[in-house]
Formats: structure tokens, sequence, C-alpha cells
């Protein structure tokens, strides 16, 4: 390995360090304590060098964000089959999200930071219109609203809703779930309980939004024990 790659190799593993150090203390002190400084004394970095490698702590939070956003939407890709239904594919991307963060604590940062930087998120439709790529949370939403824009096309759902408010109702109160389980005591805090009201959550949603004369049982999603079984 030359130089100029071991260099390559050293700041991305010090770029990992330092977004691994963000998120220890944000779980620990909440997402508006933390400063910079107590980022760089915790990965043994200087200020000066933490700084060459993001600007201030907004552009940290968005790389760990769109990071997460982004290995989501690879991971889930990967799974999708395209002659698969609407249906099939929601199920898919839920259990997707069951496999990579189901039990962890990143999602808790990950809402806790998209909040703290993006306020309104996800109702800024305006600005999701003009720049729908720009933005891995975006994309994300925006893979939503077109797996329910495809079940309206097979007739799941009704065509009179709005399928972009509708995506962005369910990761507003996913948002809400996470953001209430995130105030309790880490030692209370079961990812089991967040993702069974996730569940719920979104069941719900996708029967309510479903055509008249639909069986609701088909909506149903898979649960955090089926993980091995797909």
């Amino acid at each position: 390995m030359g130089i100029s790659e071991r260099k390559e190799r050293e700041k991305a593993e010090r770029k990992i360090l330092i977004m691994r150090c963000a998120k220890e203390l944000i779980l620990q002190h909440g997402v508006e304590k933390v400063s910079m400084i107590e980022i760089a004394e915790k990965a043994e970095l200087s200020k000066a060098t933490l700084y060459l490698y993001f600007p201030g702590k907004e552009a940290l939070f968005e790389e760990i964000c769109n990071e997460a956003a982004v290995r989501f939407l690879e991971y889930f890709r990967k799974r999708l089959d395209a002659e698969k239904s609407s249906i099939k594919a929601i199920q898919i991307f839920w259990l997707c999200y069951l496999e990579l963060f189901g039990e962890s604590e990143d999602m808790i940062i990950i809402f806790k930071m998209k909040n703290y930087i993006s306020p309104g998120f996800p109702f800024l439709q305006q600005e999701l219109k003009k720049q729908p790529s720009a933005d891995s949370f975006v994309a994300l939403l925006l893979m939503i609203k077109t797996m329910l824009e495809k079940g309206i096309e097979e007739g799941f759902f009704d065509p009179s809703i709005d399928m972009g408010e509708t995506a962005g109702i369910i990761i507003s109160l996913f948002s809400y779930i996470v953001e209430n389980a995130a105030r309790l005591p880490k030692e209370t805090r079961q990812s089991l309980s967040i993702i069974g009201e996730m569940r719920s959550v979104f069941e719900i949603i996708l029967r309510g939004i479903a055509r008249e004369g639909i069986d609701r049982s088909v909506l149903k999603l898979p649960g955090i024990g089926e993980i091995n079984q797909r």
C-alpha cells in the first residue's frame, strides 16, 4: 500500500471515529448539549483537527444522518425485487429497518440529529420538490411515497389520498415515538417496545389509507422474530 492510500485509509478511519464518538455523546447528553470540543476530546483529537473533517456540529450531524440513510437505502434496494407487489415491498422495507436498526440505539440518535438540523422535516414539501435528491433522508421519504403510490396503481390504497403527505406523517410519527423513547432513562429504554409501537403505527396508517373492500390482513408487517425466517 502506497503512502497516499495509507493516508486516505487513516483519514476515513478517523472520520468514522469522530462520527462514533459524536453518537456516543449524544446518547449520553442529548443533541443540544454536545459540543465540538467534547467530540474532539472524546476522539482524542485537537479541535483544529476535528474542524478539518467537519466545519461545524450541524455538518457532522448531517453526515451521520446521510450515511445511515444511504446505508439503509442500499440495503433495501438489494433486497427488493422489482416484480414484487407494493405491499411486499413495504413489508421488505420494514424488515430491512428491523435488521439494520431494530436492536440498536442508532435510530434514536439519527432522528434526534435530523430534528435538530431540520426541525420542519418531513413537512417541508416545497423544499422536497425543489431538491428531491439533495438529501438522503429526503430520498428515504420519497422511497416510501413511491411504494404507497404503487399501491394505488395496484388497487390497494385509496387514490384520493396524498401519498407524499402520508409518507411525511409516517416519518413524523416514527420520530415522535423515538423522541419519547429517548427521554427515558437508558436502563428503561427497550428497543423491542419502540419497534412494537412503530409497527402498530405503520399498520394503522396502511389500513387507514386502504381502499374499501381490501382485506386488511394483507397489510400486516413482519415482527422482529420473523427476521431469521426470511
